[in-house]
């Protein structure tokens, strides 16, 4: 009943507002996009290797919290997965704020540092035009494996749909591997 009564008492402007009766733990994720401003659901983590394009971590947060918060959570399961820390992690910028994360050096898009040629300036481009390829992931595995949409209940039903959709993208990706050798 008390779920019953904190979703009829709600006001618009309230914090941890309920989205739905049957998953509590849903929150809103304000996307920022023309055709779809609002997402409902919990917030996924996905880590991609720069050269193969394997996903070595997928994590799905039961909190809502900025994307720099999670960013622990997603290297420690990179660790536990690959057997070692990545040096740098490539980020977009709503990871600002943070420079290093537990020996992690931060790498975050922004305006060149002064005193940079012009080779160094396009090698940092390009390291950069690179992490914009984990949109194209997170796309496939929405549309292609079925993280869009997750049939399975509570937060540990959002982290199995998750960690079963990056399961799905690298065995497609080395199934393909293997097929052309």
């Amino acid at each position: 009943m008390e779920l019953y009564e904190r979703a009829l008492g709600q006001r618009r402007e309230d914090k941890n507002k309920v989205y739905s009766l049957h998953e509590p733990q849903v929150y809103c994720l304000s996307k920022g996009k023309d055709h779809k401003k609002y997402e409902f659901g919990c917030k996924s983590s996905i880590a991609v290797t720069r050269e193969g394009g394997v996903v070595v971590a997928a994590i799905s947060h039961e909190k809502n919290q900025h994307d720099s918060r999670t960013l622990d959570e997603v290297l420690d399961q990179i660790e536990l997965v690959a057997d070692r820390r990545p040096k740098v992690a490539i980020t977009d910028r709503g990871y600002r704020g943070r420079q290093e994360v537990n020996g992690t050096e931060i790498a975050v898009p922004g305006v060149a540092p002064k005193g940079q040629n012009s080779r160094e300036q396009e090698e940092l481009r390009k390291k950069f035009r690179r992490r914009s390829s984990i949109e194209a992931v997170i796309g496939h595995l929405k549309k292609e494996h079925r993280l869009g949409v997750n049939y399975l209940n509570a937060a540990v039903g959002a982290t199995i749909n998750v960690v079963l959709a990056a399961a799905a993208w690298n065995l497609r990706k080395w199934m393909r591997e293997t097929a052309i050798a």
